[in-house]
């Protein structure tokens, strides 16, 4: 698989995780575009690990990643170190997703990428321990990806939509914290 800047990271062979689509990964990058620089960027469900590479590629001064494969933890890694500059710093948990939440919540992100198996029940819980460990920063925002047969549920008290778009057979939602 190629990311940003022609460079070419590793992905577990078969259907043990799913690398975000080339064009979902221009629809973010293009979207956040001049935001990645600096940034603090958590990758939720990070399979492949081809979205927080892209962020390294772009900038992003920090980059925390969970995932629960093992297999997969340990290739995100070596792709990571490959594109990481010396000035940047990434880490990748191989934990439960929800269990982590609790474990960053003296860290805040401007940009969240969460893409779990489109049929799992963790969009709620992982929604709800965002805004109750208040991982998004203030100006941050929060990607999803998800089937576009299956509507999101979202608190609105917690986020608000900013866009919703489907691109073939993903659908991404991006959020804000709600001002209310």
């Amino acid at each position: 698989m190629r990311i940003y800047g022609n460079r070419q990271i590793k992905t577990l062979p078969g259907l043990e995780t799913r690398p975000t689509a080339a064009r979902v990964r221009e629809a973010v990058f293009y979207r956040w575009g001049d935001a990645i620089a600096d940034c603090r960027w958590l990758d939720l469900c990070c399979g492949s690990g081809a979205m927080g590479a892209e962020a390294l590629c772009r900038g992003a001064a920090v980059v925390i990643g969970i995932e629960q494969s093992r297999r997969a933890c340990a290739l995100i890694h070596q792709n990571w170190q490959r594109v990481a500059q010396p000035q940047q710093t990434f880490e990748i948990y191989c934990i439960d997703v929800v269990r982590s939440l609790a474990k960053l919540r003296r860290q805040t992100f401007d940009r969240i990428y969460f893409d779990p198996p489109y049929a799992s029940p963790l969009y709620t819980p992982v929604l709800s321990g965002i805004a109750q460990f208040q991982l998004l920063a203030p100006a941050g925002e929060l990607a999803i990806e998800h089937d576009p047969k299956r509507p999101l549920s979202i608190d609105l008290d917690q986020f608000s939509p900013v866009l919703h778009k489907t691109h073939g057979s993903t659908a991404l939602m991006l959020l804000q914290k709600s001002k209310r």
